[in-house]
């Protein structure tokens, strides 16, 4: 006979509006109030499970207990992943689908990456130099933009840059927006996968020439596992996989930004200890502002974890902000400490910006890797290759809006390339 723990549940009808008035707080401070890492909720009608830690996240990425389709709620599919996209598969699809994209994460093609991305940051410093002032988060979106289209292969004219940068970047600035700013998100959605679709068939036809080994290439030739191609749309949803999370960056840039204006100190220890300090520099810039909230599931299969009850179906929700700032992997969680990293080992459980467990076989973000190379050219730039002030403005940024960026979206002015 099996002995059942009562789980903590909070009481009331629904908290989903609590889980959009709180943000990323929404986790943590129900973890804290309960004294416990997992509790019961209610969002959006539904009975769900909410839980956050090192352990929470092994159990959550046991392929074995939990899997993502179905799982993500109808808005976050209108707006960030799309339809069908390899977030929300499972099992041999999923491995399947998930080599295609690691395939694209090959060192030389981060090489490659970090190689485009200098020249673009380069034009971009010259760009600046001309410029009043710099609205240092908007310029750092299209710089991404026209960067993470040439990476990819896709074709981008001056043009459309103005209007591909938006309504990509819609798609990560509005999942958790009401009103106008979600319809947008949903409207760049509809857009961005017409463009994309239309390029895929093109390759196809042999109307475009897509370089071999670039994501629109490698993506628009994909084989399922039944050996077809994929579907028109859901190839674009997956080349809009790869776009849509290296202009997302821009969101960790600009907390470079900050955390150097915040903490002018750590200027110095990068340019003094060199790769390996501005590395830790990164990783603490990942671990201590926010960035992604949480990550869905559904329960793969009725079982028990420490004395709890997880019924099949049930949503579940994993705290990666929280998990971030656990205090018993990390000391003084709340405070910006680069060093820390010199000791972390390296575990993929306990450091879950971008999600845990394994690359190959799970659910964490095949484009880390990337998402590290683009922030160490760009900390170089700001450290190294640029000069620029920081005028009087508000740079408070918010817990309770996803993504959170900062409120002035960081003004720099008086730009000089070193």
């Amino acid at each position: 006979m099996t002995d059942y723990s009562e789980m903590p549940e909070e009481t009331g009808i629904d908290h989903s509006l609590s889980l959009l008035r709180e943000g990323y707080l929404f986790i943590p401070n129900r973890r804290h109030s309960f004294h416990s890492d997992v509790f019961e909720t209610k969002l959006l009608g539904k009975r769900a499970i909410c839980m956050g830690g090192k352990d929470a996240a092994e159990i959550f990425y046991d392929n074995e207990k939990f899997k993502r389709h179905g799982a993500a709620p109808n808005r976050v599919k209108e707006t960030l992943f799309g339809e069908k996209g390899v977030q929300t598969l499972d099992g041999e699809a999923h491995r399947h689908r998930k080599a295609m994209f690691m395939s694209l994460m090959l060192p030389e093609r981060l090489d490659e990456l970090a190689d485009m991305l200098k020249k673009q940051w380069e034009v971009a410093v010259n760009k600046w130099k001309e410029m009043d002032e710099v609205v240092f988060y908007e310029e750092t979106k299209k710089l991404l933009c026209i960067t993470a289209c040439q990476w990819a292969g896709v074709p981008l004219s001056g043009d459309e840059l103005e209007q591909r940068t938006e309504e990509l970047s819609s798609l990560f600035e509005s999942p958790a927006a009401v009103g106008p700013k979600h319809w947008k998100g949903r409207h760049g959605r509809n857009a961005a996968e017409k463009w994309v679709g239309e390029l895929i068939e093109q390759v196809r036809e042999g109307e475009l020439k897509a370089p071999e080994g670039m994501a629109l290439h490698t993506i628009a030739s994909h084989l399922d596992l039944e050996g077809n191609l994929l579907d028109p749309k859901i190839a674009a949803v997956e080349v809009i996989n790869i776009l849509r999370p290296i202009i997302a960056i821009s969101i960790y840039i600009n907390f470079l930004a900050l955390a150097l204006y915040h903490y002018p100190e750590e200027k110095e220890k990068i340019k003094s200890k060199g790769e390996t300090y501005a590395e830790m520099f990164i990783q603490e810039v990942r671990r201590f502002y926010p960035f992604f909230p949480a990550a869905v599931a559904l329960v793969k299969k009725d079982f028990t974890w420490k004395g709890y009850e997880f019924k099949e179906g049930t949503l579940t929700l994993l705290d990666l902000y929280g998990t971030n700032h656990d205090p018993e992997p990390w000391d003084n969680p709340d405070v910006f400490h680069p060093e820390r990293f010199a000791h972390w080992d390296g575990d993929l459980y306990n450091f879950i910006p971008q999600g845990g467990g394994d690359y190959y076989t799970g659910h964490r973000c095949a484009g880390e890797w990337a998402t590290i190379q683009v922030m160490k050219v760009s900390l170089d730039f700001l450290v190294n290759r640029m000069d620029y002030e920081v005028p009087d403005q508000d740079l408070s940024f918010s817990m309770v809006n996803m993504p959170s960026i900062p409120k002035s979206k960081i003004v720099i002015k008086n730009v000089k390339p070193k």
